[in-house]
């Protein structure tokens, strides 16, 4: 008897918002890894997952549909849009690390448009002007009263990584602050 697979249903599906000058929608699916190694590790890690770990507070990697967040000196975000499986690729780094599927418990929603960091800034204490904040930037804060973790793709595009459960309000407050934008 074959398998029956349930469609995990998206926690924003067909959810828009924002005005004339900002946009807020949920990102398409993706997977997600939340990755650790110690410093002696970095090297091989890197190289099983096809790409070079950054180092550095709010670095980001991105080659393809894959991109690696900093956060923090032994750990990292592993985002995967593609169809490639960073958990495969990760099978095959020789160096001791940790390495969890996260894709089911995050969620993300992409704010993007001229506005983008005002409103984000509604309730994220982080200072995202361009030159403290670049393109590429990521960074684990808060935002209103929960955690996230924002990544800048673009000058004007922003991405907030939040666990699924959270991603009502996190929507909502977003929805809130764009008001008038």
């Amino acid at each position: 008897m074959a398998e029956a697979q349930i469609a995990r249903e998206l926690p924003l599906a067909g959810r828009a918002a924002g005005g004339a000058s900002v946009s807020i929608a949920p990102a398409e699916p993706a997977m997600r890894v939340s990755l650790r190694a110690p410093q002696d590790s970095i090297s091989a890690v890197s190289k099983g997952l096809g790409i070079d770990l950054p180092t550095r507070p709010k670095q980001s990697a991105v080659a393809g549909a894959r991109s690696v967040l900093w956060l923090g000196p032994d750990e990292w975000l592993v985002i995967e849009e593609g169809d490639r499986d960073p958990m495969a690729d990760l099978a095959r780094a020789t160096a001791l690390h940790s390495a969890v599927d996260v894709s089911h418990r995050n969620t993300a929603i992409l704010v993007t448009g001229t506005q983008a960091s005002d409103v984000l800034n509604a309730g994220c204490p982080q200072d995202l002007s361009p030159e403290a904040f670049p393109v590429g930037a990521c960074s684990r804060t808060v935002m209103g009263k929960i955690e996230v973790v924002l990544f800048r793709t673009a000058e004007d595009a922003f991405r907030v990584e939040c666990w699924r459960s959270f991603s009502d309000y996190a929507f909502e407050f977003l929805r809130d602050a764009a008001r008038g934008h």
